[in-house]
């Protein structure tokens, strides 16, 4: 009980209420833009040379606010945000009416998801299992080369990084695919050729994110280890003749593991957000590519819909590294 009033309770409470006001901010925001999506459709319509008679253009007008959730006052469209929301309705997009934005996300995400949380974690380990040796080892050659080769990339925008390796692999050396997230054509049936031709699309865009990733998580994870090295119980364990293998990884990775942890929570939230400009670079079918066509398009259901997700995702992420921290720290208990 006591765990529940104090830990517990306080946590589930303040996850809510991020949810709420980020949810708030993902409603009113959109609405300060200057476009105006019912104008818009009916320009469009109206582009096609058809005429329509004014009432009808009116019924039409109120019918479409109705559908994208504009009618009524803005507190009365607040009330009908919430409703859609419960439901799991984003209405539908606009640039790719009538289709419902939570079909066009469930496309994208599956893309988005495996290339960011393979990348993701894969960069987290390499980083820090490098790092921590680098920060041990510092005297050592082979560390300096390291801690150079990562100050050299982690600097350099991903961007940058997805611009290099496509214009050396795929144009001067033609080994990959030039982008998207299969061949064109290809029909989506479980085989080991869908597979295999998946990866080598998605291989180039996860290169450059594990490179940039890798580095941060390496020069974050150095640092942290440097100082730990000079903490009491580690000199007195290699007084005590403990081998450097079980020091580095019990004593100083382990402890210097915290921040790291939080540090992949929140990255691990942002996969609903999609890594944008490296999709964008790929031409790879994911939330990013998504996220930047409803920004350019002045596509606001959808914008909502994959900035709530990514709200959602790193609250939960927080919340959930935050109940399970005691059992990485004996420091830390639930009270």
């Amino acid at each position: 009980m006591l765990f529940f009033k104090s830990y517990l309770l306080p946590r589930i409470i303040q996850y809510i209420v991020v949810i709420l006001i980020g949810t708030t901010v993902v409603f009113v925001v959109p609405r300060l833009m200057p476009t105006d999506p019912v104008q818009k459709t009916l320009e469009l319509v109206a582009l096609q040379g058809t005429y329509i008679d004014p009432e009808a253009v009116e019924k039409l007008r109120e019918t479409l606010k109705e559908l994208y959730g504009l009618k009524g006052t803005l507190f009365e469209q607040y009330i009908a945000f919430w409703k859609r929301l419960f439901k799991g309705d984003f209405g539908p997009s606009f640039a790719q009416f009538p289709t419902p934005v939570m079909d066009l996300i469930r496309i994208s995400l599956p893309w988005t998801t495996v290339l960011l949380l393979l990348t993701t974690t894969l960069s987290w380990v390499i980083g820090n299992i490098l790092g921590g040796l680098a920060g041990y080892f510092s005297n050592q050659r082979w560390a300096r080369v390291l801690e150079g080769v990562a100050m050299v990339i982690r600097p350099v925008p991903y961007y940058i990084v997805a611009l290099g390796l496509l214009i050396i692999f795929a144009f001067a050396f033609p080994i990959f695919p030039v982008g998207g997230g299969l061949s064109v054509g290809r029909e989506l049936h479980l085989t080991l050729d869908l597979l295999l031709d998946i990866v080598r699309h998605a291989f180039l865009p996860a290169l450059s994110l594990v490179l940039v990733g890798s580095s941060v998580w390496f020069m974050t994870m150095r640092l942290l280890v440097s100082n730990i090295v000079r903490e009491d119980y580690v000199l007195y364990a290699q007084v005590g003749g403990i081998s450097d293998r079980e020091i580095v990884f019990r004593y100083t990775i382990r402890n210097a593991l915290l921040p790291q942890i939080t540090g992949l929570a929140l990255s691990l939230g942002q996969i609903f957000s999609g890594a944008l400009i490296t999709e964008q670079v790929f031409a790879y079918p994911g939330l990013g590519t998504l996220l930047y066509n409803s920004v350019s398009r002045g596509d606001y259901n959808l914008l909502m819909g994959i900035t709530l997700l990514s709200i959602i995702g790193i609250a939960t992420g927080v919340l959930i590294i935050d109940l399970i921290y005691p059992l990485f720290d004996p420091r830390i208990r639930y009270r």
